[in-house]
């Protein structure tokens, strides 16, 4: 079976930067793949993606060295088991919040006897190899998101799930799940940054990855030097909306400048 990189990164040491692909494109998937990502999340939870637009998203992407990854929109045995089959190398399950859900989702994503995953890959096959179901348990990556109020008083109990690889960090939700306005890259005086720091804390001492969500590259940077594994910041949207309001706001700048030495 085709190695999973980003597994085999982070059991090194090495960190993983992580993209996110929000519009449902296979051209913006490729123009992302292009990038020097180690991995892309297709986001089917808040991204304007479907089943239909991931599987040829998630073909464009097995074109490169770049680790495809999807976030569900929940924790559903059938949406997980049905993108995993179509070669999707780990996957990023939201709202997990006690050692049930993080059973579930773990179970969903392994073939018995270790979980309840349903046989059947098709693309699995021929992005994995031949050999997939004797090794996709061990090579799919399973990411818990902690973001829940619950979650934070259930910690160990998730963390010590078998099989799970890890978990991951939405700033947005935990902000507002202890009473703050949703947003990224918190400062170290927030109560979100205290419990963001506490997560990790967890995630090492359960020996399992972290993983966190940032707004931008410089806060990512931050994030690594913490302890974090694995790193996303940005978007396809939010690159292709900062780009052209930045090349637009300039030149509108210039053609101002322009005007008032016209007299």
């Amino acid at each position: 079976m085709r190695e999973n990189k980003i597994k085999k990164m982070m059991r090194e040491g090495k960190p993983v930067i992580n993209g996110w692909l929000q519009i449902p494109s296979t051209v913006s998937a490729e123009a992302m793949a292009q990038q020097g990502w180690d991995s892309l999340t297709i986001d089917m939870q808040h991204g304007l993606v479907d089943y239909s637009n991931a599987l040829p998203m998630l073909q464009t992407i097995s074109s490169t060295n770049v680790t495809p990854l999807a976030r569900v929109n929940w924790n559903e045995p059938g949406q997980i088991m049905k993108i995993l089959d179509a070669g999707c190398y780990g996957i990023i399950c939201p709202m997990v919040s006690n050692r049930k859900e993080a059973e579930n989702f773990v179970q969903a994503c392994m073939y018995p006897p270790n979980g309840y995953r349903s046989f059947g890959p098709i693309r699995g096959l021929i992005y994995g190899g031949s050999d997939y179901a004797d090794h996709a348990n061990d090579e799919i990556l399973k990411l818990a998101m902690i973001e829940t109020k619950e979650a934070l008083g259930n910690l160990d109990e998730i963390m010590s799930t078998p099989g799970l690889d890890g978990v991951y960090i939405g700033p947005a939700d935990l902000s507002l799940a202890i009473g703050e306005k949703p947003s990224f890259d918190k400062p170290k005086d927030s109560p979100t940054y205290r419990e963001i720091t506490n997560i990790l804390n967890h995630a090492k001492k359960n020996k399992i990855f972290a993983g966190i969500h940032n707004g931008t590259p410089e806060y990512a940077q931050e994030m690594l030097h913490l302890g974090f594994n694995l790193v996303t910041f940005g978007s396809d949207q939010r690159f292709m909306s900062a780009g052209a309001k930045s090349g637009v706001s300039k030149l509108k700048s210039i053609k101002v400048k322009e005007e008032t030495k016209a007299y």
